[in-house]
Formats: C-alpha cells, structure tokens, sequence
C-alpha cells in the first residue's frame, strides 16, 4: 500500500530521485541501466515498462480508446486527446517568455525556442547542414537519396515532404482558405499570407548588414546579396550573358527563341514575361492599383509607383561610375552612359543616321515628315492629298477626284496598292487598319508626324 502521507520513502543512490514505492523505483532504475523486459512478438521492439508495450500494441491493432466528443477524432493515448481538445477549447497554456508566443504542446514550445537560440541539434551526416527538427533533417535526407514518397493521385507529381504535397494539391482543388482581413485578397497558404500582411504594415524584417537596405522577404534579401558580391551563376550558353536569378536566365532565352507565352484576350498581343502581360491588361481595364499616400497619384504597377516615390523624397540610386552623376531610373542611367561610351543604338530607316536617344531620333524623324510633305506625289502630284491624323479621331479616307478605281491607269495601281504613308518613318501600309496599329507604335510622338497619301 502506498504511503498516504505524501512521504515516499524509496530513494534511487543514483539521481536522489524519491518514489513513493518499490514498484516505482524498481520502474525508474531501467532508465539507469537500460534494461527493457517487455518485448514486442510482432515487431520486437522492447520497452522498460509495461504500459509502454500496451500502449505500442495499439500501432499494431489500429485500436485508439480515446474518443473526442466534439469531433469523434479518435487517438492512441488519453495526453493526446488531451492535447487535441486545446484546438476546441483555444487553451495554450506553453508560453514563451521571450516573445509571448504561446502554444498548445509543450514539444512545440520547445521546438519554438530554438529560433531564439538558433539551435539546430539535427544534423545531416552526408553534407553537415543541420536543423531545428527532426522531420525537417528527415525531408532533407530524401534529396539525397532521391526518394519522393509523396505522390498526387491525380497527376502523379511526387514530392519529398508531406507538406509540399498538401501546397500542390490547392492547384488542383484552387482553395485558398487563408483571407486578409484588410483587403480580403485569399491564399493557399499561411505562409503567404503572412508575407502579404507586410505590404499593409510596411515590415521589412529582413536586412542587409552591407547596406542597411530592407525587405519584406528572405528571398529577396539572398537575390540582394548578389549584387555586393556580383555573383551570377546563371549563364546564357548563346551569347554567354550572365544573371543573379535562374528565373531572369529563363525570361532572357525567350529573347533569342521569341517565345512569348502570354497573350493578351482583348487584342492577342503577346509577352515574354507573365508580368508584362498583366500590366498590358490594365491599359485595357484602366486598372491603377498602385497609389501614392502622399500626392493620391496611382500607377499601373508597383514598380511605377516606387520609381515615382522618388520625386518625393529626391532619392537618386543609379549612380555614374565615371561623372558620379545620379539618376532616379535605370534606364536614366543607361542612356546616359552613352554619352561616355558614344553608343547610338537609335538608327534612323530612312538615312541611316544614329541617336544615343530615342527621343532625339524621334525629333530627327519629323524633319524627313516635312521633306516628304513638301515634295510632290511621283506619279500624280495633283491628286495627292494629306491629312492630319489627330490623337483620338480616327482618319477619313479622302475621295479619288472624278477618277474611280476602275478608270486608274495600271501604272498607277501599284501606289493605290500601298495608300497609308507613316511621316516619321516613311512606311508605307495597305491598309487604314494596319496603317492606325504602325502608327500606335509612334504614340510618344506628335499628331503632326502623321500624314495619309491617297494616290
């Protein structure tokens, strides 16, 4: 009989540890000299005590006694239906004393803690690279061994960890249970709900140590990394050009294949990169989800909206190497970078001649619009007419004089055959339709450069 005292009077010589009987003790001392008397017939496994053994046979029988009441989920052991009750009740009673961060399980508390102490106990024999948990080095042992246990039943993808699989099979059933409260925008997963969160509350907890700039993801500190050690391991095998990122590798073969991939619904124009697509979409829509806090000025996308930030803080990033001349844009840099190198990448179609700025071509082109206006028509300077051709209005089509298409003679035929002339770059189109898209191509240019010859 145990003592009811509350003394318990059998110690252990080895720890000092008390128990309140000789069962008790004799059970205790197993964890001392690791001895195991129970043992399993189907699997030989062996347990230092009984309750264990009974317990492990349940593995094997598939019997779990501990019923939920809420959700008729069943378990193996009466702690775990303890544990598992917490996720009707809400209780966490594991609190970590750092952050706060409170948990149902005190196993999780534990695996938590390590990311303050940035323990990783869980190392893999083969390359060195350790964890915080043991699943995790379990999953990473896989990519050596190749193994992929996890398949989808419905397009056979395998994959190495539970979790990956769990992710790819919302491609399939397009669930997206994860919702933020602010702007109601839906995720498949929490982890990108998380990230998401961060556009709202502006948290960049990533930082680099060189530079002191932030990001709201670690990715996009790593691919930050690369331009302070220039690294870019990703390499054109055609024109042997280099990149940071595999993805911008990919983007840029498309320039050599002309694939372009994405396609516009409304008018079939088509784009290399899903992004460029998407901000095309919006010039149809008229879609401008990227607004300034400070002027209420929107923009079409994001990366607009962060260029044009700049006007407001006087932020100048792209810096000259050899003036030290700074500029708000890229592509400000790039252009000035000819005046250094005397690149003219601008050539003009109808002399020939080269422009370190598209916009000084475009200037350049009006003067050939003038000379063409001013000559006479080769064949019949008489009929040939022109027209302005204003930003909106859509352009007539001027009558032939007394003479019909039947009465023209066959050598003018040839020149009724291509009737829409560009004045900027001397084209000549068949038709009012082609002629209107070449000239959508000129929009940054005035009304005036546009002019129709009806022969």
């Amino acid at each position: 009989m145990r003592n009811h005292t509350g003394v318990k009077p059998h110690k252990c010589k080895l720890c000092h540890k008390s128990c309140s009987d000789g069962g008790d003790l004799k059970k205790h001392m197993r964890t001392h000299t690791g001895e195991r008397p129970y043992k399993c017939e189907l699997c030989h496994k062996s347990f230092s005590v009984s309750g264990s053994l009974k317990v492990h046979m349940r593995t094997h029988t598939g019997e779990r006694p501990y019923n939920c009441v809420l959700c008729q989920k069943s378990f193996y052991l009466g702690s775990s239906l303890k544990v598992h009750m917490r996720t009707h009740t809400g209780e966490k009673p594991h609190k970590c004393q750092l952050c706060h961060k409170s948990f149902t399980q005190a196993g999780n508390l534990k695996k938590h803690m390590r990311t303050h102490t940035g323990e990783r106990p869980y190392r893999c024999e083969l390359c060195q690279k350790s964890f915080s948990v043991s699943g995790s080095l379990k999953a990473h042992m896989n990519t050596h061994t190749g193994v992929k246990p996890y398949k989808c039943q419905l397009c056979h993808k395998s994959f190495t960890q539970a979790d990956n699989l769990k992710k790819h099979m919302r491609t399939h059933t397009g669930e997206k249970s994860y919702k933020c409260q602010l702007c109601q925008k839906s995720f498949a997963e929490d982890g990108t709900l998380k990230v998401h969160m961060r556009t709202h509350t502006g948290e960049k907890p990533f930082k680099c140590q060189l530079c002191q700039k932030s990001f709201a993801v670690s990715c996009n500190l790593k691919t930050h990394m690369k331009t302070h050690t220039g690294e870019k391991p990703y390499k054109c095998q055609l024109c042997q050009k280099s990149f940071t990122l595999r993805g911008h590798l990919k983007y840029h073969m498309r320039s050599h294949t002309g694939e372009k991939p994405y396609k516009c619904q409304l008018c079939q124009k088509s784009f290399a990169i899903s992004g460029n697509l998407k901000r095309h979409t919006r010039t149809h829509t008229g879609e401008r989800p990227s607004k300034c806090q400070l002027c209420h000025k929107s923009f079409t996308d994001r990366d607009s909206l962060k260029v044009h930030m700049r006007t407001h803080t006087g932020e100048k990033p792209y810096k000259c190497k050899l003036c030290h001349k700074s500029f708000t844009e890229v592509g400000c840099l790039k252009s000035h970078m000819r005046t250094h190198d005397g690149e003219k990448p601008y050539i003009c179609v109808v002399c020939n001649k080269g422009f370190a700025l598209i916009g000084n071509l475009r200037i350049h082109k009006r003067n050939h619009a003038t000379e063409k206006c001013k000559k006479p028509s080769a064949k019949n300077s008489s009929s040939a007419k022109r027209i302005q051709l204003q930003r909106g209005i859509q352009p007539q089509l001027l009558k032939m004089g007394s003479d019909s298409v039947a009465n023209i003679s066959q050598d003018a035929k040839p020149f009724l055959e291509k009737s829409f002339g560009c004045g900027l770059c001397g084209e000549m189109l068949d038709t009012e339709k082609e002629f209107l898209k070449h000239c959508n191509g000129h929009r940054y240019s005035s009304a005036d450069d546009f002019f129709i010859d009806l022969w």
